[in-house]
């Protein structure tokens, strides 16, 4: 799921045109500061009758400018920051480089063109038609009265005056009489609206329907005249506009019209609500495009992403444009900007699941929808003003750039994994979290790094100081709002002795240290997908007693048991997706209760992270349903890990050009075969209570054996090939490693192994075929076998030489001194003790599954 995150980076990053876009004005009693977050412009908007889009909008600049969740809150910050740096901050988030005005509204405060300029790099004007004819009829004839001909010829000289200032001509033709446009209007007909209208009282408006046709025709030709664009205004947002007449089929005559075929016509809003008519025009005339703003995002977010759908339906993606619909508030220039994103992600990653679009042609699509199209079809050139890796979405972490904390959030959690794989936190207050947490963190005494995980108490053996304290320092880039309790944010922590000096025995750090060794010494990076499972148990009475039992006794891969879990697993995975973590598929498992989240590739520090954040996201929102989830580790759960490396950024696990015998390179071949060879030891990390052994059921996707082969289940280490390709590897699976691990421990392992693999060269054992899985499962040999046990794991470590000098003397120390073999010992003895709570539940699940 790479291409995921590629297009939804695409989309965060591309750079704006705003092609219709009114000017911003200073703030003062004219124009209301509610109107901020709607389209609505005046006093039809009130507090009593506030759109969804005035809710939505509301939040998402309360977020913006970290204020609390309040229209008087929202104005406090914008007189707080100012108009120009409340607006330098809108635009940097909506990363918009093009802008072009249309000053054609009237308000009664406005902002000139140079002003704007400051906050982009090019800044055009929009010519609107109907209101240079209005201004000439203000002015009078010098003491004449209007002819036709006298004013045609004013308004022909000042259009074409205007023709080298702008970048477009505009038209409102839709709000006066529709856009049934009489082609065939006459002189005389032209000249008695022209009258009818210039009997009517001032201030002057034309809205006669024969006089508005003739002069927006004459228009048309003057912009072609001049290679200048047609804007077609359909402002529904207008409560002059009568959308019955508006449906762009009437354009049809005009559109057909051979003095017309060479304009280039845009519709605007996309002629919402009559989208489906205006993609057909575009698709079947060469002169009309379309312009998709405002409908976004004044709309649902289903409905916009319905309307979009609609758009693309038909009209060719080079001919469909967006713009904000920013109109006198910056603000609403990046609301509009941030909901076009998301909207586009959503119908392109949708057609790209579907398979109407590739991964290639949708990052085309985003390019050409956001920039490339509108800077075609107004011949315009724009320099770029942000960088290319700079992404802009408004999430939590660049919010908190632009202006601090969310206002809403009361407390952030600070939570990290002990040695027993216990998730842990401390809370404190977010102004706290502010002020001082963020930067020097919490102190945390050594002896909670080592509590049992059957209880509070404190591990009697060890070695380590019986005083002192580490520092646990935010990890500010793992930040994230908690989806099922919105008011809390959680970090995760590394362990400091000093500021920039991790605690040798932080699980997080010694990750990162074996990960930078791989790659500073072969140039690796190992990329890891996991493969999430859990059961969800309900709370039923039982023998007139409280038990949980499993939600369901469906089989593998049941739509029934998606169908009873929907609701937890559907508002689980959104979870995860707007955490920015990537969920491949979910399917139900064999056990009774049993289901799989598999979460996408990424390098193994992310990758660890992700799945702490998975667990958290799927116990709290189980617990929002009643329900709970258990990781705990029994014949048929586990966490599987898929691994694979790469090298500037290609996949080189799969053999090139060299002799390779499986598919496999010779590093990939060398990196499994280390694995292999330490997998024992490895277990210590990765199966770290006893009830991680009974998965080791013989012959039940899963093996006694230190084997491996191509595409077979039943092994601890399967070589994983592309459909249909089996002389191809990609990336290996290693049974071994379930939902009780610690995942940063875990990994640094299966790192540690491969390394000394990779050193030596190690030649990769020939592999096991399915058709010939011989083993004798009455056989000891533990040559040949996994452990059965934690003790074994740990007898296996204690004499394993390459893993004490990796992880050095005083984290595995076999002569007993320091904290070495004795604390491992201790720690690993307390994890056998496994959570009276998480046995009682795997008790249960087995006697269920019995039944």
């Amino acid at each position: 799921m790479e291409n995921f995150e590629e297009l939804k980076r695409a989309v965060e990053i591309v750079e704006l045109k705003d092609a219709r876009a009114h000017n911003i004005v200073a703030l003062d009693s004219t124009v209301p500061f509610l109107s901020c977050f709607s389209q609505v412009i005046g006093d039809t908007l009130c507090d009593s009758l506030q759109p969804i889009d005035f809710k939505r909008g509301l939040n998402e600049i309360c977020e913006l400018y970290g204020s609390s969740l309040s229209l008087d809150a929202v104005e406090e910050s914008c007189r707080r920051f100012g108009l120009e740096a409340s607006a330098a901050i809108c635009f940097k988030a909506a990363r918009i480089v093009i802008l072009l005005i249309d000053d054609g509204i009237k308000l009664n405060k406005k902002l000139d063109i140079q002003w704007h300029e400051t906050l982009v790099p090019t800044v055009g004007r929009i010519l609107q038609v109907e209101h240079v004819a209005e201004k000439i009829l203000e002015k009078g004839p010098n003491g004449t009265l209007w002819t036709l001909g006298s004013f045609m010829e004013a308004f022909t000289k000042e259009l074409k005056s205007e023709a080298e200032k702008v970048v477009a001509f505009k038209s409102i033709v839709a709000h006066h009489n529709g856009l049934s446009v009489n082609t065939e209007v006459t002189q005389k007909e032209a000249e008695e609206s022209l009258n009818d209208v210039l009997c009517a009282r001032k201030p002057i408006r034309i809205s006669n329907k024969s006089f508005v046709d003739y002069i927006f025709m004459h228009a048309l030709e003057v912009a072609q005249n001049f290679d200048l664009p047609m804007q077609i205004d359909t402002d529904f947002g207008d409560k002059d506009l009568d959308l019955r007449p508006a449906n762009p089929l009437n354009l049809r005559n005009l559109l057909e019209d051979k003095r017309f075929t060479n304009n280039r016509i845009v519709l605007l809003h996309a002629s919402f609500p009559f989208i489906k008519e205006a993609s057909y025009l575009a698709s079947v005339y060469p002169q009309v495009y379309l312009d998709f703003g405002l409908a976004i995002p004044k709309l649902s977010f289903q409905a916009m992403v319905s309307s979009l759908k609609e758009i693309l339906e038909l009209a060719p993606m080079n001919k469909v444009m967006n713009n904000t619909g920013g109109i006198a508030f910056a603000e609403r220039f990046y609301l509009g900007a941030k909901k076009a994103r998301e909207v586009v992600f959503k119908v392109l990653w949708d057609a790209c699941i579907d398979g109407d679009l590739s991964i290639t042609e949708a990052l085309a699509a985003v390019n050409d929808i956001f920039a490339q199209n509108a800077k075609q079809f107004y011949k315009l050139d724009a320099s770029s003003r942000y960088s290319d890796v700079e992404s802009q979405s408004l999430s939590s972490s660049q919010k908190e750039e632009l202006n601090g904390p969310l206002t809403d959030v009361k407390l952030v959690r600070l939570m990290w994994l002990d040695f027993s794989a216990q998730h842990r936190c401390r809370v404190v207050l977010q102004h706290r979290f502010y002020s001082s947490v963020k930067n020097h963190g919490l102190g945390l005494t050594v002896e909670c790094i080592r509590l049992s995980s059957t209880s509070d108490n404190l591990s009697e053996e060890h070695s380590l100081p019986p005083s002192g304290e580490v520092r646990v320092v935010p990890d500010l880039s793992t930040k994230c709002r908690l989806p099922w309790a919105r008011n809390q944010e959680m970090v995760l922590v590394d362990m400091l002795t000093e500021p920039g000096k991790a605690w040798q025995y932080c699980p997080r750090d010694v990750l990162r240290r074996f990960s930078k060794m791989l790659e500073d010494e072969f140039g690796l990076v190992m990329n890891i997908g996991i493969e999430v499972e859990f059961h969800l148990l309900k709370r039923v009475l039982k023998y007139e007693k409280e038990t949980w039992v499993a939600i369901d006794r469906t089989s593998y891969c049941s739509t029934a048991a998606i169908d009873i879990a929907s609701s937890v697993l559907e508002e689980a995975v959104a979870s995860l997706q707007c955490l920015n973590i990537i969920v491949e598929q979910i399917h139900s498992e064999a056990g009774k209760g049993q289901f799989e989240i598999v979460l996408g590739y990424t390098d193994c520090d992310r990758a660890a992270n992700n799945l702490i954040i998975a667990h958290e996201v799927v116990k709290g929102v189980a617990r929002k349903y009643g329900l709970l989830a258990c990781f705990t580790p029994r014949c048929w759960l586990g966490s599987h890990v898929h691994i694979s490396l790469s090298k500037n950024g290609e996949n080189v696990f799969t053999a090139s050009e060299e002799p390779n015998r499986y598919g496999m390179s010779k590093i990939g071949e060398s990196f499994v075969a280390g694995v292999l060879d330490h997998l024992r030891s490895i277990c210590v990390f990765t199966m770290p209570i006893t009830n991680s052994y009974e998965r080791q059921i013989f012959k039940s996707r899963n093996s006694y054996y230190l084997c491996w082969g191509i595409e077979c289940k039943e092994l601890i280490v399967r070589a994983c090939c592309p459909p249909g390709a089996a002389d191809i590897v990609t990336n290996f699976e290693i049974t071994t490693f379930d939902g009780t691990a610690n995942p940063h421990l875990g990994l640094a392992c299966i790192i540690i192994a491969g390394i000394n693999g990779l050193r030596r060269r190690l030649p990769i054992p020939e592999p096991v075929e399915p058709e010939a899985y011989v083993f004798d499962p009455n056989d000891y040999n533990d040559d040949i076998r996994v452990p059965g046990d934690l003790r074994d794991s740990i007898i296996h470590m204690d004499s394993d030489e390459w893993f004490k000098d990796m992880l050095g003397e005083n984290f595995l120390d076999t002569r007993g001194g320091g904290v070495g073999v004795r604390f491992k010992l201790c720690f690993l003895r307390v994890i056998c003790l496994i959570e009276f709570l998480f046995i009682h539940l795997a008790t249960a699940i087995k006697r269920e599954s019995l039944n």
